[in-house]
């Protein structure tokens, strides 16, 4: 819509006469009809008077279509925001996926690891110096001889340092060999 129709349809809109219009612009009642036909357009002064008038905005009496710019670029900026969000959606699921995968990994590799140990066995040795007994006791892997539990008199472990040794039947072996070099017997039982 030209800018001569949007005025003859906001003073309608008013009820108010060219002359009651002219009057408030602070021109003559010829100018608001030229400018309602369309043979001459109201300077920036005249046009922001109109539009405080109206209570329009410039754009409005103009007919600039902000509205559509406005609405465009809310809508591209919605646009990128669910691309966004898309995006941030993909790369969480990616992570969560990455994790369990590792705690599935891990868990598994665990369990082949504990297989190949073997089974679990306990063993225990008594000792006899000096007539008096000692023992101690393991539970260990069979394959490996990993110590999962070992424990028993203090004096075999102090004297033998049964803690270093993470495989149990070399602790055994060392129990045995030094309680037999100070003159004393051993004896391994399942």
């Amino acid at each position: 819509m030209e800018i001569g129709n949007k005025i003859l349809e906001l003073r309608k809109k008013l009820n108010i006469t060219q002359e009651d219009l002219a009057d408030k612009v602070g021109v003559s009642r010829q100018t608001i009809s030229k400018w309602e036909l369309g043979e001459t357009s109201p300077d920036l002064k005249q046009a922001k008077e109109l539009s405080k008038i109206f209570n329009v905005s410039l754009d409005e009496l103009i007919d600039n279509d902000v509205k559509s710019v406005i609405t465009e670029k809310v809508s591209n900026t919605e646009k990128l925001a669910g691309l966004i969000l898309k995006i941030l959606k993909i790369f969480g699921i990616l992570i969560i996926t990455f994790l369990a995968i590792i705690v599935v990994a891990s868990i598994l590799l665990i369990h082949v690891r504990k297989k190949d140990e073997g089974r679990l066995i306990e063993k225990s040795i008594t000792c006899t110096l000096d007539d008096k007994e000692y023992g101690y006791g393991f539970k260990f892997y069979e394959e490996t001889g990993n110590i999962k539990e070992a424990g028993g008199d203090s004096y075999l472990a102090n004297i033998t340092d049964v803690e270093k040794y993470g495989d149990a039947y070399k602790a055994i072996d060392k129990i045995d060999a030094y309680i037999r070099s100070i003159g004393g017997s051993c004896k391994v039982e399942e």
